[in-house]
């Protein structure tokens, strides 16, 4: 970060620009600083990475002057970060609505973490610290207690938007606009918006609609009725549960996640129909028309239930003739082919599929398309503008609108993470970087899969791995026997013997090159990968990893190198 007076109010991002996900954003002003969110993204293709956090370099070197963290909402993009920070830098303190509460519990809970330190905020809660005051104010979103967040500092007043879209006929509540407004007309230095739709023209869909569409679905299906939708969108579950209470249908719940969102959210009141679930078991002894299943897998995930249920693998579940398979989601990006394989599965087992199209809405995004992004910045009305969360095209698709909304271009900022913005009496200048990027976690290990690891393992899920075994005498500067050769995931070694004698020839010369002289471990090892690699790259056009294992059976103690 460049050196700047100690007066001034810094903003960055550590996750969520030029992304969807892994949101995390901080506010800092002299000895405080304030954390907004912290989410994780799921990796495309990275072998055997779960999730990717944010870097906390920045944040465990300020440890000191962070005051709290600040929760939007509950969603994974904003909360799954929490136990990986929590491992690595001291957090005085969460602040988060009620159903993240109950989720981020859950989550701690699950991965054995002690922390205690967890308050509920609602509209009304301010926040005060020495220099930086913070308060909220109520957003639709498709999960309940969802908030954007107002942070007043000595140089100005930031809003930070969350996740947010708005629906005038919502299953929930009412968006605050009133307090948007108030909000705006008080004055607001800067605004980070939701940039996830800024692509879309007009308005988004109200969760009215679906629910209108779905209980028309219902009303007309009378055989037993499969929904797969996202376990994080509590109000799609809300009136699934709803629509299923008024037609006489019972529940059964399929997926962890499913399971464990809808009991934090009959725990939280947001569903109250608890007598409405049913065991799997229960569900098979009902009439077809008094059940309805619930499941995760509306993204084609393999190991999800619906994926399973379609494949014809599920233990419990078995698809019946007049089924109905409702996908009430959005294919994200990336995810196309693996639903298509799992409707066309779904297809050839003869039941009936309805998914999203404009004659069936029974979807809508919980994010604000175009229309919804310039009302929010006329109700705010900042002097500068920073578009957040979000890949970079829609970023700088939203700075367009902030434009037509009458900010000038030169007040809009489309930044990546790190870099950083400094408020010193309500100008707002660009001022350097801080440390910021992508730790992958593998299962429980933080940051300790690097690029290097990932580029072997893609080498070896692609072109496999080859293990040469050679056995020396170092006393007297002979190789015994020839050299042994496995290979994994490289070719069968039935139908290329000739390939696999040619790798046992080579790796025996370029052992006996090397004892010759006096002998050094990582020579031999080097001369193996050399030859190896040449000649298998000729041969076949791939490059697998070479692993030598010699091995000094002369010793009272066998050596590996």
């Amino acid at each position: 970060m460049k050196s700047f007076d100690e007066k001034d109010t810094k903003v960055f991002a550590l996750g969520g620009l030029g992304e969807v996900g892994k949101n995390m954003y901080c506010i800092m002003h002299n000895e405080e600083l304030i954390i907004t969110d912290a989410g994780i993204t799921f990796p495309d293709d990275l072998m055997g990475v779960d999730y990717v956090i944010p870097d906390f370099t920045f944040l465990k070197k300020n440890e000191s002057k962070i005051k709290g963290l600040f929760i939007t909402h509950g969603h994974e993009d904003h909360i799954g970060g929490i136990p990986f920070l929590l491992q690595t830098v001291n957090i005085p303190v969460i602040y988060a609505p009620n159903q993240a509460v109950g989720l981020i519990k859950k989550k701690l809970e699950d991965r054995n973490i002690q922390y205690k330190n967890i308050v509920v905020y609602t509209e009304a809660t301010r926040v005060k610290f020495k220099t930086i005051e913070v308060e909220f104010f109520r957003t639709t979103h498709s999960i309940p207690d969802s908030h954007g967040i107002c942070v007043h500092t000595p140089n100005g007043t930031i809003v930070t938007t969350g996740d947010f879209k708005f629906d005038l006929t919502p299953i929930g509540p009412m968006a605050d606009l009133s307090k948007m407004a108030q909000i705006g007309d008080k004055g607001v230095t800067l605004l980070l918006s939701d940039s996830t739709n800024a692509l879309n023209e007009g308005m988004s869909a109200s969760e009215s609609k679906v629910d209108a569409a779905v209980s028309d679905i219902f009303s007309r299906h009378h055989g037993r009725i499969i929904i797969a939708t996202f376990a994080s969108n509590i109000y799609r579950l809300k009136h699934i549960v709803d629509t299923c209470k008024r037609n006489g249908r019972k529940i059964a719940i399929f997926g962890r996640s499913m399971e464990n969102n809808i009991e934090i959210s009959i725990q939280g009141g947001y569903i109250k129909n608890k007598d409405i679930f049913i065991s799997p078991e229960e569900a098979n002894h009902l009439p077809p028309n008094k059940v309805c299943l619930l499941c995760t897998g509306s993204q084609g995930e393999p190991l999800a239930a619906l994926s399973r249920i379609a494949n014809g693998s599920h233990k419990q579940i078995k698809l019946q003739p007049d089924d109905l398979v409702i996908f009430s989601s959005s294919t994200i990006p990336g995810n196309a082919l693996s639903v298509s394989r799992t409707i066309n599965k779904l297809y050839l087992k003869g039941v009936e599929v309805c998914t999203n199209t404009l004659l069936n809405d029974i979807h809508t995004s919980g994010h604000g398309s175009e229309e919804e992004l310039k009302l929010m910045l006329r109700l705010i009305k900042p002097k500068y503008f920073m578009p957040f969360h979000g890949e970079y095209r829609m970023l700088k698709k939203h700075a367009d609108i902030g434009v037509d909304c009458g900010i000038p271009r030169e007040n809009t900022f489309v930044l990546g993470n790190g870099d950083v913005l400094s408020i010193y009496k309500g100008k707002i200048t660009k001022a350097g970087t801080v440390q910021a990027g992508d730790v992958y976690v593998d299962g429980n290990r933080i940051g300790d899969v690097g690029n290097a690891v990932l580029k072997d393992r893609k080498i070896m899920a692609n072109d496999g791995i080859v293990v040469v075994i050679a056995n020396i005498d170092t006393n007297h500067h002979r190789l015994l026997g020839r050299p042994n050769i496995t290979t994994r995931g490289f070719v069968l070694v039935n139908d290329n013997l000739d390939l696999m004698k040619r790798l046992e020839e080579i790796s025996r010369d370029a052992i006996v090159s090397k004892l010759k002289k006096q002998i050094n471990y990582s020579e031999i090892k080097t001369e193996i990968m050399t030859a190896l690699t040449n000649y298998i790259f000729d041969a076949t056009g791939r490059k697998p990893i070479i692993l030598p294992v010699i091995m000094d059976i002369k010793k009272e103690e066998k050596a590996i190198a």
